[in-house]
Order: C-alpha cells, then sequence, then structure tokens
C-alpha cells in the first residue's frame, strides 16, 4: 500500500483517504488485505495518516528543522492473519505509524503485537474500533496504551527508507540518498507519509507495468497518487504528460515536491485535489467537485481521456468506484489495477469484466496488478 486514493490505499479512501468502505457482504473475507511489510514507519504525529492511497502528510524535507514531539505508543493484539490489514487500516484512521515484527515476543501461537504510534489527543479506542470494523473484525482486538517520549521523527523517516532498484535500470531514490547509478532512470522522491515510496510489490508492480506501456507521448493518469511516484514515473518513461488525483491536499502538495525534485514542471505533471465522498457536499455522484479556488478543491474533467490509467489503491476502492475509474480512459486505453492480493483477484475479474478486455495479471509476493484494455463500445465513452 501507493499508496495508498488510496496502496493506498483505500482507507486511503476515508474521510482521510479516498472514502471508506467495508468488506462487500457476498465476499469471503479475505485472510489479508493489506501491505505485507514486516516493519513499517511512516510516521510524524499530527499527521493524518494514510496509505491509499493515496495520501499523507505534508512531507519533510532533509533540511527541515528535526523536531521532536510526544506521542502515544499503543500495543494492539490480534489474531495473526488479519494483522497486516489491520495494520494498514490503522494508518487510515488516526495512526502515524504501524510496525509488526519479523520475531514477536507475545505468548499466543495465533496471536501477533502491531506496535502503532499515535498522535498525543488521537482517540485510540474510536480509531481501532473503526479500524477493526473497516476490515469486517466482529471484535474490537486488545491493546495497551502508554505515553512515548519526544523522537525525532524527520530523522527516524529518513533513516527508514533507501534506493530501491525496481527493475535493471530503474531507481528510486530518497532525496538524501546518492543515486547507486547516475546513468538509470532514478525518480528522486521525498516520500513523507504518501504511500509510494518504490518499496512495495504494488509500487513495483504498477512501476513494471508503465515502463512497459509508455512508449512516448501517452496521456497518463494516476488516480490515487500518493506521493506522485507513478505519475512522475511516467513523464520519466516519455509519457506527454501525467495527472495524479488524490483526496489528502498533503499528498498532493508531497506529490508537486516530488515533481520539482525530478525537474518536472506543470507542462508536464499536474496534480488535483479531488473531494471525498463522505467529507464533502460539493462532490457529485461520481466522486469529482466542482472548481472551488476558496477551498482548494480543483475540477478534473471526465471529458478528459487518457490513454494509460492506473488505480493502486485497495480492493473494495477499486470495486466500488470502477465505473469513475475507467471513465477517464479513452476507449481502448490500458487500465491497470492494484492494491490487492492475489486470493482477491476474482472479485477484480469479475467487477471489470464488463469493462476491459485482454486482462492480464501479473504477481508479486502474494500480491496482484491487473490491466486490460478498455472496450470500444462502452457506454459513456
Amino acid at each position: 500500500m501507493s499508496g495508498g486514493l488510496l496502496k493506498q490505499l483505500a482507507y486511503t479512501l476515508s474521510s482521510r483517504c479516498f472514502t471508506t468502505f467495508s468488506r462487500p457482504s457476498t465476499h469471503p473475507s479475505p485472510s489479508r488485505f493489506f501491505t505485507n511489510r514486516k516493519l513499517r514507519e511512516f510516521s510524524q504525529p499530527n499527521s493524518l495518516a494514510a496509505k491509499f492511497s493515496t495520501s499523507s502528510p505534508e512531507t519533510p524535507t532533509p533540511s527541515a528543522e528535526p523536531f521532536a514531539s510526544p506521542f502515544l505508543s499503543v500495543q494492539i493484539r490480534c489474531q495473526k492473519h488479519v494483522a497486516d490489514m489491520l495494520s494498514e487500516a490503522l494508518l487510515c484512521f488516526g495512526a502515524s505509524s504501524t510496525s509488526i515484527e519479523e520475531e514477536d515476543n507475545y505468548d499466543g501461537k495465533d496471536k501477533i503485537c502491531i506496535d502503532s504510534i499515535f498522535p498525543v489527543g488521537e482517540d485510540v479506542n474510536t480509531c481501532i474500533s473503526r479500524a477493526a470494523d473497516s476490515i469486517s473484525l466482529k471484535e474490537i482486538p486488545s491493546y495497551e496504551v502508554r505515553m512515548g517520549e519526544p523522537f525525532d521523527w524527520i530523522k527516524k523517516t529518513q533513516e527508514s527508507f533507501h534506493p530501491v532498484e525496481v527493475t535493471e535500470g530503474l531507481w528510486i531514490v530518497p532525496e538524501w540518498r546518492i543515486p547507486p547509478d547516475a546513468e538509470a532512470t532514478n525518480i528522486i522522491l521525498n516520500p513523507g507519509l504518501a504511500f509510494g515510496t518504490g518499496e512495495h510489490p504494488t509500487t513495483k508492480l504498477c512501476l513494471l507495468l508503465l515502463h512497459g506501456l509508455i512508449k512516448g507521448r501517452e496521456l497518463f493518469l494516476d488516480y490515487g497518487t500518493g506521493s506522485g511516484i507513478l505519475a512522475i514515473a511516467a513523464v520519466k518513461f516519455g509519457a506527454a504528460s501525467s495527472v495524479g488525483i488524490d483526496i489528502d491536499p498533503q499528498a498532493i502538495t508531497s506529490a508537486r515536491q516530488n515533481a520539482a525534485l525530478n525537474n518536472i514542471g506543470p507542462e508536464k505533471m499536474q496534480f488535483h485535489l479531488v473531494a471525498s465522498q463522505n467529507r464533502s457536499p460539493l462532490i457529485d455522484p461520481c466522486g469529482v467537485v466542482e472548481d472551488q479556488s476558496s477551498s482548494g478543491v480543483e475540477a478534473i474533467s471526465e471529458t478528459d481521456k487518457y490513454d494509460v490509467v492506473i488505480a493502486n489503491i485497495l480492493l473494495n476502492p477499486l470495486l466500488y468506484l470502477a465505473d469513475h475509474i475507467v471513465s477517464y480512459a479513452k476507449p481502448g486505453a490500458v487500465i491497470g489495477l492494484s492494491g490487492i492480493l492475489s486470493e482477491q483477484l476474482p472479485f477484480i475479474i469479475e467487477r471489470y469484466s464488463q469493462f476491459l478486455e485482454g486482462i492480464s495479471i501479473t504477481e508479486m509476493e502474494n500480491w496482484a496488478c491487473v490491466h486490460g484494455t478498455k472496450k470500444q463500445n462502452l457506454a459513456g465513452s
């Protein structure tokens, strides 16, 4: 979870992500729903943490003055098979960071401990309750809360990111580190708390898909842009222009900063803030708003049709927003969908078969990316 609208997010589509979705009642409960990182540190107190999509707080920069702030340290005990998806859901409902250690000392064969950080003043019980409900847990897991000591969050966040080689000749490089290969295509990133660092399998799958699709002069839409990584990559691969959308204003700020780090100007790349369905009365039934300069919300016209559209969010928003996602693509355009586990593929195939032909699947570490070509004669195309 690129992010994660959204790996984001997506429970990155909640009031903090794109929109909040519960598992469709007709779907069997997935054994896992979210990221499978054993240690996850997207952290900064007072942030509106989110994956989705796509979303996250304003990016700290290496030159910024280090700051320390008190926080709540919360240990949550849950069943092992739900730990990943609960961990990710927590990020979208108030947690600033979550981590699952490879070796857990909790005495329970079927249980594991999620170490999480919350800003002081956050309603931890409500957050955990909503996170549990969002992934259809029948009971709220037990947890313990203690006050943490002031901590340099910027330094900790920066130390956790290293250059990532996605494929030969393609690197994701944190702003504060030296590219391992100066001749490669290097995407410089200050991820902050936005989803999309290049480490997660779904981000890699989307980057590999883009790398193969972009031949030159395409128009690309990143649906749930998070850090902006996919939009930036598309331009570096040769796209004529990229557009990224997200519901988190801080994700948009982060994405714009990352575009600047890669010397990509607004003539090539634009990022638009759109309204979450459950937090703005301005949104239309499709989830796009009219231009509202006073609120900072921007319009993105559905008459804009893109050659490539990728939504790297999560299962439920992909299902719920399918018509909206597809509406941005030209007939014959390629649509990529990720943020899903391999076991969730049947739901995506069933939902999108009415829109796409030539559907293909790529997988990595139990995560999947689906892509296909938009059918020519769809209503509204």
